[in-house]
């Protein structure tokens, strides 16, 4: 039964607070706000009592599927459970009520904190300066692509290096923050393993025919397909030799995070997602965090404030004038910084070595026990996830990757990632992470091992599913393309 909106609840005449007549001489309203302040009459708002609120809210939130209640197998995406110390951390009240207008004096803890933490990611990704401020992977990339813009131009060559080369296999935002920086994008093909063309790659590392250079190249390593860049020094080789940059996108760092270093693979430029890889709750829209790490030679350009020692003390440094400005308000999202700092001195450089041989060995033992089911886009040894193709079953079943994708919540999973990357065919995209036990991966194998069955048994079963769900299928093109976002009072 769908839960009722709160004006379906309200009846007229119901508080949800009472309070007591002030025993104290009070002006109206109109005298202290002005009359033009005021309203005429009150809002059409619901009237309704405490209880009823609260149950209101704790009903929908049972129905939620979360990272604390279900398995969230999202592909690229790194829905993983997070230690709840780390919570506790971040809730300590001399990081959360800290005001960002304190005197530099005052804050010396987070200083150092967030000082520490940038060395620790420096060290992580074998980077040499790093700023924190980024709010989620996709500001990481805008940050970083700055910093390529400000190089080339500070090198007298901004007008000619105006083109991004993105393989097809690299993570999604990567196009759109490229063009959102005023570069051209180039798409360059995956070859027959799933990995970078190199000959695609050397043709468009070339001039164009206006004489236009590549600025930078974007790599995901491993890349969206599960695969890793075996090929990734010889990548930046040919990158470099073409005056380019190499960027590195950290949403999969989760696979190679304690065993391999992007610095080390020749990579100029790199974000972490503190929110994927490094303790914060993800999903909702945030919050989350994109610090960008560099090599030396582009420290000068990363943005303001900069925090640097001096005599003992931490101070926030805004005269820096090469720098690309500042990315956003005050030093980012601070407490999510608290949390991946907790987290990393939790686990240690072992830990962070576990997390990885965790990721990778959960999601190949996953792709192992569906592999008969459906096809492996490209076969051989994943890293920390897989994509499955449906291509064939679709044929044989009329059943598509996104009806099944439903049907999985009626078995108490979340859908993976469907239909990406497009590079493949009715693709399905799994990424088990660290976090999940043996038992529940063996459950949701079997899972989709009934959907198989179901579907081929009785196509329109699966085709029509969820079945369970408070509300069934939607009509999520229109919700797209006409998104509202909140209720109106004159929508009936």
């Amino acid at each position: 039964m769908p839960e009722p909106l709160l004006k379906e609840l309200s009846k007229p005449g119901r508080i949800g607070v009472s309070l007591p007549m002030p025993d104290v001489p009070t002006k109206p309203l109109d005298e202290l706000l002005g009359a033009d302040q005021v309203r005429s009459s009150p809002p059409p708002l619901p009237e309704l009592d405490q209880p009823t609120v609260v149950r209101h809210f704790v009903r929908l939130s049972q129905r939620n599927y979360s990272v604390d209640t279900h398995f969230y197998p999202l592909g690229s995406c790194t829905m993983k459970h997070n230690p709840k110390v780390n919570e506790e951390a971040a809730r300590l009240p001399g990081f959360a009520w800290l005001h960002p207008l304190q005197d530099e004096e005052t804050v010396q803890g987070i200083l150092r904190l967030m000082k520490t933490l940038e060395q620790m990611l420096c060290e992580i990704g074998g980077m040499d300066a790093c700023t924190l401020q980024g709010a989620a992977g996709a500001q990481g990339e805008f940050i970083g692509l700055l910093l390529v813009l400000a190089w080339h131009r500070h090198q007298g060559e901004g007008e000619k290096r105006n083109r991004i080369i993105v393989p097809d296999s690299a993570h999604g935002t990567n196009p759109a923050s490229a063009a959102r920086c005023g570069f051209r994008v180039e798409s360059i093909p995956s070859g027959s393993d799933g990995c970078i063309d190199l000959r695609a790659l050397e043709k468009a590392l070339q001039p164009d025919a206006d004489g236009n250079l590549p600025a930078a190249v974007m790599v995901t390593n491993p890349n969206t397909l599960g695969k890793f860049e075996r090929d990734i020094v010889k990548v930046a080789q040919l990158t470099h030799d073409a005056g380019a940059l190499l960027y590195y996108d950290g949403a999969n760092l989760n696979a190679i995070m304690g065993k391999a270093k992007p610095g080390d693979m020749g990579c100029d430029i790199m974000h972490f997602n503190l929110h994927k890889t490094f303790s914060t709750p993800h999903g909702g829209g945030g919050p989350g965090a994109g610090p960008v790490a560099v090599k030396g030679f582009l420290e000068p350009f990363l943005p303001v404030p900069v925090i640097e020692e001096r005599e003992g003390k931490l101070h926030l440094n805004y005269d820096r004038p090469l720098s690309i400005g500042k990315v956003h308000s005050f030093y980012g999202n601070t407490l999510v910084l608290v949390r991946a700092y907790a987290y990393i001195r939790s686990l240690g450089a072992e830990g962070l070595r576990q997390v990885t041989e965790d990721a990778v060995l959960n999601a190949n033992y996953l792709m192992h026990l569906l592999a008969d089911l459906f096809p492996v886009a490209y076969p051989g040894i994943c890293k920390h996830e897989f994509v499955l193709t449906l291509r064939q079953f679709k044929r044989e079943t009329g059943v598509r990757t996104w009806d099944i994708a439903k049907r999985l919540l009626d078995y108490g999973f979340y859908a993976p990632t469907v239909y990406f990357p497009t590079i493949v065919d009715e693709a399905m995209m799994i990424e088990p992470t660290e976090t999940e036990s043996k038992e529940t991966l063996d459950a949701f194998a079997e899972a989709l091992r009934r959907i198989a069955q179901e579907a081929r048994e009785n196509p329109t079963l699966v085709q029509t599913a969820p079945h369970t769900t408070p509300v069934t299928r939607l009509d999520e093109a229109k919700a797209a393309r006409e998104l509202k976002v909140r209720w109106r009072s004159d929508e009936q």
